[in-house]
């Protein structure tokens, strides 16, 4: 869809002319954002706040699936730049197996933060933004999506921030507020009542984190290192929570399941999505999880893994997929994936 409104050029970025109002104009800041900084890969915006260049291209490309997808994906195929075919697949695939789908796409900084770009931007209503679009597309054909950006923003707007303003990741609360919405579904699922449960604790500690984004940025240009305030689980023995494989429920996806729970350069350990998630459940959660792309080689590594063990699959009731969404135009491709020969 075109925007109706001219543009002026001004400090390098396409801006709306006062008086025309485009349909969407965090997309096109996001695109000016994103073509300005070219191959940098931190954009600063204001208060400190530091945005990934990938993202902004992501918000800017609008329309990502169908006949549009070739035209805005980086994938190195065309043929595999459209998710929805793919993601569509695994879900099928995954029901005759008796396991359930829940999509779990980490929001775009930039779009809850829309606020802290240069020029400022209003946060958009959810329906006018491509994003908005896709996910209740998605759960127009049964696929359950749980999108977390309404929550992100009214926690922030409280004082309770879920992104890092260094890092491109979501924060620690971020990864405490997805486990609580995650916990409270599968809490309702009728399986969950037969599980034994153990008690975890969370004890909270305080990290001086080297951000990706922060550590992008020239040594001249880097503000003071962020701190940021975690809750680490531990079980009785005092120590970290360990993946189950056994576990009815996969965590599965990209470096968004890593972050404060795998350790060195993902910062902390026993503090992350995993880890709150296991606290909510009484539980540990099974976790495929990589540090590229969540979108393809996350549905490999689970492939392999029933392949590996026949029973594997049996075992499992849910598979949240969680990656960010990003993903939808910056994965190198959506490949259909089988799950099992």
């Amino acid at each position: 869809m075109k925007l109706r409104s001219l543009f002026l050029l001004l400090g390098g970025l396409a801006l709306p002319v006062m008086g025309e109002a485009p349909e969407d104009p965090l997309r096109a800041l996001s695109g000016s954002l994103a073509a300005k900084a070219g191959s940098a890969m931190t954009v600063a915006g204001s208060d400190g706040w530091l945005f990934l260049t990938n993202e902004l291209r992501h918000l800017g490309a609008g329309v990502f699936w169908g006949p549009e997808a070739a035209k805005v994906s980086r994938a190195a195929r065309p043929q595999d730049a459209d998710p929805l075919p793919a993601i569509l697949d695994f879900q099928k695939q995954l029901a005759a197996a008796g396991i359930e789908l829940v999509m779990l796409p980490v929001p775009p900084k930039a779009l809850v933060h829309a606020d802290r770009l240069l020029p400022p931007a209003k946060l958009p209503p959810p329906a006018s933004t491509a994003l908005g679009q896709f996910h209740e597309l998605l759960r127009s054909k049964g696929v359950a999506v749980l999108d977390l950006t309404k929550d992100f923003a009214e926690a922030s707007a409280a004082g309770r921030e879920p992104y890092c303003r260094q890092d491109s990741h979501w924060s620690g609360l971020g990864c405490e507020l997805a486990a609580k919405q995650l916990a409270e579904m599968i809490r309702a699922k009728p399986w969950y009542a037969g599980l034994p449960r153990s008690e975890f604790s969370r004890k909270e500690t305080t990290v001086t984190m080297s951000g990706d984004l922060w550590s992008a940025l020239p040594d001249a240009g880097r503000p003071e290192q962020e701190s940021l305030k975690l809750q680490v689980v531990a079980g009785k023995d005092g120590k970290a929570v360990p993946p189950d494989r056994a576990s009815p429920v996969i965590l599965m996806g990209d470096s968004h399941n890593l972050v404060f729970h795998a350790g060195g350069d993902m910062h902390a350990t026993g503090a992350g999505l995993p880890d709150q998630l296991a606290a909510e459940l009484g539980w540990a959660v099974d976790l495929i999880a990589v540090r590229g792309s969540g979108a393809t080689p996350a549905r490999i590594n689970l492939y392999r893994n029933g392949q590996s063990d026949p029973a594997y699959l049996g075992r499992k009731k849910m598979v949240i997929w969680c990656f960010t969404a990003r993903e939808y135009t910056e994965a190198q491709g959506w490949r259909l994936v089988p799950l099992k020969k």
